[in-house]
């Protein structure tokens, strides 16, 4: 009797809950089960069309995946692709709408239901959706088809224009539907999807307004657009509640119900006060779920999770505040297809979230998305993990005019109600290059329309002069402002293969060898016969090259005056199959390779940006091995933050480092003897705060497996993967960094082997022989939609071999659909805890400021030597009986440091000598830069100080190997563009000067 009555209620549970489901909302996972055909065929739209012969896949799954990183950017392949699903709609749904979203196509695509055309999607970058309902059969089968063209080339079918982002140098083909695809089924009184291509509507915007971080409350804003496709009115209460990151239920709150009449669309709005918050913060990814709710009569009709979190912002005086607190950005610019070999962009979201967690964990703290909005994966990975983003729309690298500028607004207007209630985001870019005054004012007025309470700086690059431009900065240059904020938008583009340690082990590669050559990106050919050196480094050198760049923005941080740069993005962090210009067929400018195993590089990024501004963590990090010949003699670098470093190879001191560009620490003529190397930091008061060391390792004897992969397990859908870390060892497991020995693998069960990369023949993608280079490499292994166990086997000649089993989960599909979301169920990152409410910086200088400027000549324009606009110049007309300007302060200063930046920074050499009245207190020739000269004058206090040229500058590009992709063009400040830059007479042109007081003298 009691099994009965524990059977009804059981019964009557799932019954109710059935209900209770069908009454809400559901979205479902529709990447199974899809069928792939590399060809056109107009019949393959039809529903009864024979498709048993296609491939099946699951997606996201681009048509031309195996060429990833085997072929350059230009030659992936472009054709006509189809893909089709057969599914079928749960019982429940029927009398419910029913809309597809896609997250992606490439590029131009035709969609079909049952034989139905639905409707067009050409851009290529942003999402798109479709009203379905019209077309679905309910309780039998359905097919969807899609025709996709990713022609290199493809024009605009209404106008003929092709898209300015389509470009063969940075966005990487990946054609067909490399993104993911979800289904939703509604009430017919529901809250709209945020998808206004093609169905124009903007689904729900959450925000906070009146942040108080210390006290941790804000009110939280919830805005949903309602549409009612019922033939009657309806009385619709809307509700909220606010989940934490636990699952525990913060806060309910709602409004009064509204009268929605038939066909109508709403906008329903509730707000309240919220204590107890957490904050969203770099490196801090706590999020909320924001359910919103309509109801009627007391019954829930339709529910919308948003998974969101909060964050106070501001940008002005130079500055960029996050949570009240001073951050200067510290990053990478990333290509938006974020690839890896042999799968391209379409990875699982676990593996998003470890890629873009590695540059937090580099302590970068923004990634800006190269020439295109980045996928919605990425988007809500960088949630996730705590990293600030700079979202693109799409460009090229210029402004455009006509309908190409119309295509630019619209996908940031459809970028920007997509990824709204993203908090990473917190720049929208308008441009990869400057773009005009009434441009910026365009899209600024988008943002303001469907992003207004966002808290997000609406910029483009460069932008110097724009003040309706909310940030700006060049590509590679140091930009300073005391208005908007300026960060470097690309800087340090040298290259450099993980492979080669240094010229004294092996493959013993020297610093820029390869060939005379690079490939421009402006012309798409190879130039020949030239300076190739930075596009081919080696470690020791490719690390000091990115050490002296970020030095560049490091010395003018907040707290060194007025004016300063708000940092910086290096271009790229993982290696890419974009444009390149050294030997190999893709881009080796990451800090890690493209299997994101870290190069030196990563490490010393990591030790010099441990901090908001002011370093807060000492660290250190010794570049290189410790395994050469006998008789070798080098030099060792340590990169470090601490004051001092001491060096000591088995116990005995070696000394200390020569230091420069304040990070890097040279130790000359080491001479190698097998042990243990240690470095060892010291801060101001002579205490040890940091160390780290080398082991000489034995000879290689065992192989190691490794397993990188889904916190949640590995699931049998036939898209998740594992990445499979190999390393060849010595007896003790210590890894030997000479190592290059191929390891054949075997893979048992039901998994697809993907490979990793190295250098050889078609950079061994997809092979089952894979050298490991520098002792280590990385292999994807996809899943089967069968699970099962997996057994993997590694050997070498020589080399003990290793095991590995792994098993694969069920993935439950029922009609084609699946209730497993795979972002949902990854957990934010919480490793550099909530915002600290100390000041990120101390002043180390302030400026003086000056009151006034007369000149040897055109004193009127003197002015323009210090207005804070680095687009306008002083200069003399070349005569050197002109060639001086003096400056008089507000007030006698101690002036101990000046800090300039003169006319063709990156070619010129001015002979100066600068006096206090009349005591000279610097002579010599200024420097070549990326921007800024720092001048340590002789301290004197004084009202007055005149800056005196002493003979012709001298001409000679310092930076001639940093290629720019933009075509030559005159009257640019930097002179490397200008027709006649070089000749300079007796010229004396300064854009901008400081004259600085150091604090605590």
């Amino acid at each position: 009797m009691k099994k009965k009555i524990v059977l009804v209620f059981l019964t009557l549970f799932c019954i109710g809950f059935v209900r209770a489901n069908a009454e809400a909302r559901d979205k479902y996972n529709f990447n199974s089960n899809w069928l792939l055909w590399v060809g056109d065929d107009s019949s393959a739209k039809e529903f009864k069309y024979d498709d048993s012969r296609w491939k099946k896949v699951t997606l996201p799954r681009p048509f031309n995946e195996d060429e990833a990183f085997r072929l350059s950017i230009e030659q992936l392949t472009d054709t006509i692709i189809w893909y089709r699903k057969h599914f079928v709609l749960p019982k429940e749904s029927k009398g419910k709408k029913v809309f597809v979203e896609f997250e992606g196509v490439r590029q131009g695509a035709d969609f079909y239901i049952n034989g139905k055309y639905i409707g067009l999607h050409e851009n290529g970058a942003m999402a798109v959706g479709f009203d379905v309902t019209p077309y679905i059969k309910y309780n039998k089968e359905n097919v969807i088809s899609v025709r996709i063209d990713n022609n290199w080339s493809y024009k605009e079918r209404a106008t003929g224009t092709k898209y300015q982002w389509s470009d063969r140098n940075f966005n990487a083909n990946y054609g067909g539907i490399p993104k993911n695809i979800w289904l939703h089924i509604t009430d017919k009184l529901y809250q709209t999807l945020p998808l206004y291509s093609n169905l124009k509507t903007t689904g729900v915007y959450v925000y906070a307004e009146d942040i108080k971080v210390k006290s941790k409350r804000a009110v939280i804003n919830a805005e949903s657009q309602v549409k009612n496709e019922y033939a009657k009115n309806k009385r619709v209460a809307y509700k909220v509640e606010l989940i934490d990151n636990e699952g525990k239920s913060v806060k309910k709150f709602g409004s009064d119900e509204v009268l929605v009449k038939p066909g109508e669309t709403v906008t329903l709005k509730a707000a309240d006060s919220v204590e107890g918050l957490h904050f969203w913060s770099w490196g801090y990814g706590y999020l909320y779920t924001v359910k919103t709710s309509l109801w009627v009569d007391g019954k829930k009709v339709d529910e919308v999770a948003t998974r969101t979190g909060f964050r106070k912002t501001r940008f002005a005086d130079g500055k960029i505040w996050l949570n009240d607190r001073v951050i200067q950005m510290k990053g990478f610019a990333q290509r938006t297809s974020n690839e890896w070999p042999g799968v391209g962009m379409s990875v699982p979201a676990w593996l998003s979230d470890y890629s873009n967690g590695l540059m937090v964990e580099g302590n970068a703290n923004l990634v800006r998305w190269m020439h295109i909005t980045p996928w919605k994966q990425d988007i809500e990975s960088c949630d996730r993990v705590g990293l600030i983003q700079a979202m693109q729309a799409g460009d090229a690298e210029k402004d455009s005019k006509g309908r190409q500028w119309g295509q630019r607004t619209e996908l940031m207007r459809d970028a920007i109600i997509y990824n709204r209630n993203n908090p990473s985001i917190l720049f929208y870019e308008c441009g990869n290059e400057s773009i005009s005054r009434e441009h910026m004012q365009e899209m600024k007025a988008i943002r303001d329309m469907y992003d207004p309470n966002g808290g997000r700086a609406i910029g483009s690059r460069e932008m110097l002069d724009i003040r309706e431009a909310e940030y700006g900065g060049e590509m590679l240059y140091i930009n300073k402002s005391k208005h908007h904020p300026m960060w470097a938008m690309e800087y340090c583009r040298d290259e450099g293969l993980r492979k080669y340690w240094d010229e004294y082990s092996y493959p013993y590669h020297i610093n820029g060898d390869g060939n005379d050559s690079f490939r421009s990106a402006a012309t798409n050919t190879v130039q020949k016969k030239v300076d190739a050196r930075p596009y081919n480094r080696n470690q020791d050198s490719f690390t000091i090259e990115n050490v002296m760049r970020w030095f560049d923005y490091w010395r003018e941080r907040p707290g060194t005056g007025d004016r300063v740069s708000s940092g910086g993005v290096k271009i790229i962090f993982s290696d890419t199959n974009t444009h390149y210009r050294g030997v190999e067929n893709y881009r080796r400018s990451g800090v890690t390779d493209a299997m994101r195993i870290p190069k030196d590089p990563f490490f010393a990024h990591q030790v010099m940006w441990d901090g908001w501004v002011d370093i807060e963590k000492p660290r250190i990090y010794i570049v290189g091995h410790w395994n050469y010949k006998k008789d070798t003699v080098k030099p060792v670098y340590v990169i470090s933050s601490a004051e001092k470093i001491e060096l000591f190879l088995n116990g005995k001191s070696l000394g200390y480092g020569v230091k420069e560009y304040n990070f890097l620490n040279t130790f000359k003529d080491l001479h190698f003897e097998e042990g243990k190397l240690e470095a060892v930091g010291y801060d101001a008061n002579g205490k040890e705060c940091c160390r780290t060391m080398l082991q000489t390792a034995g000879k290689p004897e065992k192989i190691k497996l490794s397993l990188i992969q889904n916190p949640n397990g590995w699931k049998a859908d036939g898209a998740d993967m594992v990445l499979l870390q190999v390393e060849v060892t010595d007896k003790d497991g210590l890894r030997c960094p000479l190592a290059n020995d191929t390891i054949h693998f075997q893979v048992d069960g039901p998994a697809e082997w993907r490979g990793g990369i190295a250098q050889g023949k078609d950079n061994f993608i997809l092979s089952k022989d894979l050298p490991v280079e520098c002792g280590v490499n990385r292999s994807l292994i996809r899943s089967l939609t069968v699970p099962g166990n997996v057994h993997i086997t590694a050997k070498a000649e020589g080399l003990e071999q290793a095991v590995i089993d792994l098993t694969t989960s069920t993935v439950e599909v029922k009609g084609g659909l699946s209730k497993y979301i795979p972002g949902e169920a990854l957990k934010g990152r919480l490793t550099r805890g909530e915002t600290p409410l100390t000041p990120s910086y101390s002043d180390s200088k302030i400026d003086v400021k000056i009151l006034s400027a007369v000149a040897g000549v055109n004193s009127d324009d003197a002015a323009n030597s210090f207005d804070d606009n680095e687009l306008s110049e002083w200069k003399n007309d070349g005569n050197l009986r002109t060639a001086w300007i003096k400056y008089t302060f507000e007030r006698p200063a101690r002036i101990d440091e000046i800090c300039m930046k003169l006319t063709g920074w990156r070619m010129r050499s001015y002979p100066l000598e600068i006096y206090a009245g009349d005591e000279k207190i610097w002579s010599g020739e200024t420097e070549k830069s990326l921007g800024y000269v720092h001048l340590n004058v002789k301290p004197v206090f004084t009202k007055e100080i005149s800056i005196r040229l002493n003979g012709s500058s001298k001409e000679n590009d310092a930076f001639n190997g940093i290629v720019e992709v933009a075509a030559p063009a005159a009257g640019e400040l930097d002179l490397f563009k200008a027709k006649d830059g070089d000749k300079t007479n007796n010229e004396l042109r300064i854009v901008e000067v400081e004259f600085k007081e150091s604090l605590l003298q």
